[in-house]
């Protein structure tokens, strides 16, 4: 290649009829100016080349960050679905095993306080059976006495005399004895 020092260190030979010197010498001068000028233009495209290769490669690896980054993300998305996924199927089957445990603690529950029940019934019936046993045993005696003692006095006569006797026969007498009477069957 043709250097600009080439071209100001070119010598022509003479000739008898040959170019006006200083005018070769001043359009060399202007070539040796452009050419320069073309070299300089040239060089520095070169350089800004170069500096957008370099660029253009930075930005290549930035967008290869870019689309690993997103790539990554994309899993993490999906590690993370999946995983909110299991948690609420744990957490629904912790609801169902919960529920089903208050379900059977309730009906256990009720099965019990229904066995409390049946067996509050029976003594009940229990105690009115004894009671009532009780009652007519008593009734019974009554009419025993009273037939014992008053064998020959009409029971209007009876009325009478209590009615116009001083002795008031207790009502409180007989339920506290009742009670007494209940309380040593029921401790039997």
């Amino acid at each position: 290649m043709i250097t600009p020092l080439d071209i100001q260190q070119k010598e022509f030979p003479k000739s008898v009829r040959g170019y006006k010197e200083e005018e070769v010498d001043g359009f060399l001068d202007l070539l040796t100016l452009d050419f320069e000028k073309l070299i300089e233009d040239n060089q520095r495209l070169k350089d800004q080349a170069r500096n957008m290769s370099t660029e253009l490669a930075r930005y290549q690896k930035t967008e290869n960050m870019v689309l690993e980054t997103l790539e990554a993300a994309k899993a993490l998305m999906g590690d993370i679905s999946a995983s909110a996924e299991r948690r609420a199927e744990i957490l629904l089957k912790n609801a169902e095993l919960d529920a089903e445990r208050i379900t059977r603690e309730a009906r256990e529950s009720v099965e019990r306080l229904n066995e409390e029940i049946l067996g509050l019934k029976n003594r009940l019936n229990v105690f009115r059976t004894r009671y009532r046993t009780l009652l007519e045993a008593e009734l019974e005696k009554f009419d025993t006495l009273s037939t014992e003692l008053f064998a020959d006095k009409d029971m209007e006569d009876i009325k009478r005399m209590l009615e116009h006797s001083a002795y008031k026969p207790d009502v409180s007498d007989f339920a506290e004895k009742t009670l007494v009477n209940l309380r040593g069957d029921n401790e039997e």
